[in-house]
């Protein structure tokens, strides 16, 4: 599931744990971490461009900064812990806004692939609805490299109000128009890390931060620890800061933000391929 923030709504916080609230008042915007150094490992061509196959910190893209993607380094069978992509997973989540509307997003590992810039990706299914009604459609195209890092290359989503499309923005493609994939998960997350997680110019240009690797959660699909925090940001909407819980052979269980808005989105159903 991408982290687009158009996506996040206000979500009633009964089933949160106090000491979430507690973890997210102690990781305010002054305290939060800085970028790890980018020292990008160098193509065979010496550019110094970062190449999917390289591991750790200083392989993770930043900003606008161009990144040289190798295809055979990539894998569609993804597994990284913190969000592995078994095709037939999927996930649930609520949504309710401030003002009470309720939401609801589920999230399809399918079996198909997409080539993108010459890599096969996994395509991930995201349909969000109300009342019924599908008001968003995504696919979302993943890959992840030989380090274990999960690469975000683009995605073709559509919006709709009353049944009708209203919008396409939002779709990106790695490699189209001047667009970079980024990192949703680093392979061996580690608090201070920072990395981009999608660059299109103007559209999409999401960046993202390691803060902890021991937090806890409970949410209705059950109770968390040593879950990874991250902080996503987005210099298009400075305003807006959103943390994200990521638990161990599950995946994402919790999007809090806490600047430009309070909301929340959680977990409540998970199931297996064959579940």
């Amino acid at each position: 599931m991408s982290r687009r923030y158009r996506h996040h709504r206000a979500l009633i916080a009964s089933v949160l744990a106090v000491a979430v609230l507690v973890g997210l008042a102690a990781c305010s915007d002054s305290s939060s971490p800085r970028a790890a150094p980018a020292t990008p490992t160098r193509t065979a061509s010496g550019t110094g461009t970062p190449t999917g196959s390289a591991a750790g910190a200083s392989a993770l893209p930043q900003g606008s900064q161009p990144v040289q993607l190798d295809p055979a380094a990539f894998t569609t069978e993804i597994d990284n812990p913190y969000w592995p992509m078994v095709p037939g997973t999927t996930w649930v989540y609520t949504e309710t806004d401030a003002d009470g509307t309720k939401l609801r997003t589920k999230v399809t590992v399918t079996d198909q692939t997409k080539m993108v810039a010459g890599i096969e990706a996994r395509v991930i299914h995201d349909v969000v609805s109300e009342g019924g009604q599908v008001v968003e459609d995504t696919f979302d195209w993943y890959a992840q490299d030989a380090a274990g890092n999960i690469w975000y290359l683009g995605e073709d989503t559509k919006e709709f109000e009353n049944g009708k499309l209203k919008t396409t923005a939002g779709s990106w493609e790695t490699g189209v128009d001047g667009a970079q994939a980024g990192v949703i998960i680093p392979a061996q997350p580690l608090p201070g890390m920072a990395y981009r997680q999608e660059y299109y110019q103007g559209k999409a240009e999401d960046n993202g931060a390691v803060l902890s690797l021991e937090e806890f959660a409970k949410v209705p699909f059950g109770s968390f620890h040593d879950l990874l925090m991250t902080r996503d940001t987005t210099p298009l909407e400075p305003d807006l800061v959103e943390y994200k819980f990521y638990a161990k052979d599950v995946g994402p269980i919790l999007t809090a933000q806490t600047s430009g808005g309070f909301s929340q989105e959680v977990l409540v159903k998970r199931t297996e391929a064959g579940g």
